[in-house]
């Protein structure tokens, strides 16, 4: 009878052990470790995962010829994160409009990056929505390549076209968001705007003002930037416009954190926020607006950087007004 009991006890634990092993498994994924990435000679900046790999190649389509570069992060069996940059089709509203232009773009994109993910499977798209990133057009879509799959958000700009893509064998919003809501393209018509800056990786019990990238980073506030040759539509006759100086985190003298909403919290939002402003010559920050991020924490955000505060930037020994970037990274809460 006791030989009996100590099987019996040798099973329970046997299957609490494997049942353990199973959860672990199915345990949530890291949060990956983001670095920037602002290539030269693109428009975009965005958060990637450490330890992408870049390629680049010419692909005939019709009767033309699209430089591709293609941004990739791909673990096996997920999740893929990438950025697909295309050139060749030029915009010309004469002949045809900037829709049709987005869809051969599309079209161009769905075939060639599908064999980089899974060989010999077909790519396939469903439109969720028409959307614009700062005045570019563009589209959401929902894609699947095989077992995977997630969203692929496409923009054009006036020079090129810009797929950024997230897929995965199962779901993770949180990250998704993160990755995609990074994405940052120039305002139309005007200069691209400098890196944006590495998030923290890590959990976080509030949001962090994230550091300037110290590979790309641009001079400190009071070195004297280059001018804008043209002057900037809005700008007051006679006026200076406000120089470009991309992410300003490392550059303020005061940068308090934005509080982090309770409703916010206990839903579980997090990600990245990304405002633009402007600093006035004084150092003070004049305007503030959210670029990207998600619509709960952008308030708050916009609040902490309108409380920022800065050097005066000084250009040819005379202070300037400047326009750039902070960006705040609110970290999963922890319960």
């Amino acid at each position: 009878m006791r030989s009996f009991h100590c099987k019996r006890q040798s099973l329970v634990l046997l299957f609490t052990l494997a049942t353990c092993i199973s959860a672990l498994g199915q345990a949530a994924p890291a949060t990956p470790q983001w670095e920037t990435l602002r290539p030269e000679g693109e428009e975009f900046s965005v958060l990637m995962p450490k330890g992408s790999t870049f390629e680049t190649s010419k692909e005939p389509y019709h009767k033309m010829e699209l430089s591709t570069r293609t941004y990739l992060h791909n673990s096996k069996p997920g999740p893929v994160f990438a950025v697909v940059s295309l050139s060749g089709i030029k915009s010309n509203l004469a002949l045809y409009t900037e829709m049709q232009r987005i869809n051969s773009y599309v079209d161009a994109f769905k075939t060639l990056f599908a064999p980089k993910i899974r060989k010999d499977v077909v790519a396939k798209l469903t439109l969720v929505k028409e959307k614009t990133l700062h005045g570019n057009a563009g589209r959401e879509y929902r894609m699947t390549i095989g077992d995977l799959a997630g969203t692929a958000q496409v923009f054009a700009t006036r020079k090129r076209f810009y797929s950024i893509v997230y897929l995965n064998t199962k779901k993770d919003d949180a990250i998704q968001e993160e990755f995609l809501s990074s994405f940052v393209l120039p305002e139309k018509g005007t200069t691209p705007p400098a890196t944006v800056a590495a998030a923290p990786t890590g959990s976080s019990e509030g949001p962090v003002a994230a550091p300037a990238d110290t590979a790309t980073a641009k001079p400190n506030a009071n070195e004297e930037p280059k001018q804008d040759e043209a002057q900037r539509p809005g700008t007051e006759p006679g006026k200076r416009a406000p120089i470009s100086a991309g992410v300003l985190n490392g550059k303020a003298i005061s940068l308090p954190k934005p509080d982090y909403p309770a409703d916010a919290k206990a839903a579980g939002t997090e990600g990245v926020v990304v405002i633009q402003v402007t600093i006035d010559e004084q150092g003070n920050v004049s305007e503030a607006r959210a670029i990207s991020g998600p619509k709960q924490l952008q308030e708050v955000s916009v609040n902490a950087a309108l409380q920022a505060k800065f050097s005066p930037t000084l250009l040819s020994g005379e202070p300037v007004r400047v326009t750039g970037v902070l960006v705040y990274n609110f970290g999963r809460p922890q319960s």
